[in-house]
């Protein structure tokens, strides 16, 4: 379980999907992810998606 920041300073429980974690994706404090917000209950959702970064020099 993950503790995310919104741009607004607001803050719910995530938890990482089923294909991150399938896939072996790390996910690290700092890193900007897309989540899932439940339609039934706006404290919770789920990390989706983890944005290749597009300014390394790797």
């Amino acid at each position: 379980m993950f503790q995310v920041r919104f741009y607004n300073e607001n803050r719910i429980l995530g938890y990482v999907s089923g294909r991150i974690r399938h896939s072996f994706i790390h996910i690290l404090p700092g890193d900007k992810v897309k989540m899932k917000i439940s339609d039934f209950d706006s404290s919770g959702g789920r990390i989706i998606l983890k944005p290749r970064n597009q300014n390394s020099n790797d």
